[in-house]
């Protein structure tokens, strides 16, 4: 059944996000960038089906902070039920280096390619990549959603997502917020309560 999805309107009125389910899970992510760090940056790296785990785990043990989100989901196969963890960027994991000396990070394996145009390795938005840890480490529900490229721009002011920008769309009676990585044309989305949020304009 194809859910009714449409963008938020401020002026309605009562919406609330309902509790998120606990059949979603993130995981341990690295904190969120102080002041001091912004000057290193973060780029998204292109890997081979099923090896984002192994190349997060990789680049970790190389002192790297690299982080590639997971969610839940519950199958349901000749009766017998099933927990699996996918990822929330297949085939992407976000890394934090110095690209003046990547050639470490290359050598990983399971690395296709970082992405960029040409063989230069472009940075993700910091502002994508603290939303995008923010929501993956708060313990909230998510999962993937298709990228949007129009809709209203907000603000989680309180909570566990304080901080974190994103897009916000009305599901059946439910608001989510989408948060993207716009190099990847990608998406996820988590359940939230509109009292916590503020219209950017």
């Amino acid at each position: 059944m194809i859910e009714e999805v449409r963008p938020f309107n401020f002026g309605e009125a009562g919406a609330q996000a309902s509790p998120a389910r606990d059949n979603f899970a993130s995981p341990d992510l690295d904190p969120i960038l102080d002041e001091r760090d912004e000057w290193e940056q973060w780029f998204a790296i292109y890997v081979r089906s099923h090896f984002e785990k192994s190349v997060e785990d990789g680049l970790k043990g190389k002192g790297y902070p690299a982080f590639s989100p997971f969610y839940q989901t519950v199958t349901k196969r000749s009766g017998r039920t099933k927990v699996l963890d996918l990822p929330l960027f297949p085939g992407y994991v976000f890394c934090r280096f110095d690209p003046k000396k990547r050639l470490p990070v290359l050598k990983t394996p399971g690395i296709v390619n970082i992405l960029g145009p040409g063989n230069v390795p472009e940075p993700v938005e910091l502002s994508e990549i603290r939303s995008i840890q923010k929501v993956a480490g708060s313990g909230q529900a998510v999962q993937p959603w298709p990228f949007l490229q129009q809709g209203h721009k907000v603000r989680i002011e309180a909570g566990p997502l304080s901080g974190t920008e994103g897009t916000l769309l009305r599901v059946k009676n439910q608001l989510r917020l989408i948060v993207s990585i716009t190099m990847l044309q990608r998406s996820m989305a988590v359940e939230v309560d509109q009292e916590l949020v503020r219209p950017l304009f």
